[in-house]
């Protein structure tokens, strides 16, 4: 195997092939389907810190649902001030970083 060529992903697009060996694609639909089930991997990760983060800060609430896939999420109405606060905060400080050009002026640099 060349050595640029990472085991895993030839690995990888062969597990594929083995499971669907019906399966027929060209390179860019080998490439779609590999990069799509990266995407989705990645925001399952993010959304899992996103979701875990906000039943931290009591945002949301996190109901076990035995026998299910996963839990279940919603929101903490008692904390909706809060919640709405959270978004208001975050709106503003998007604002500012685009009208400044990118920059975000809350950051401060060594001198």
């Amino acid at each position: 195997m060349p050595s640029h060529l990472s085991p895993e992903i030839a690995k990888d697009i062969l597990r594929y092939f083995v499971r669907n060996p019906r399966a027929a694609d060209d390179l860019e639909g080998v490439a779609r389907w590999r990069l799509l089930r990266g995407l989705i991997h990645d925001r399952v990760e993010e959304t899992s810190r996103g979701l875990r983060w906000l039943v931290e800060q009591h945002l949301l609430l996190r109901i076990p649902t035995p026998g299910r896939s996963g839990d279940i999420f919603l929101l903490n109405v008692e904390e909706l001030a809060r919640a709405e606060s959270f978004l208001a905060e975050t709106q503003e400080s998007e604002a500012t970083v685009e009208q400044s050009g990118g920059r975000d002026d809350r950051e401060t640099t060594a001198d």
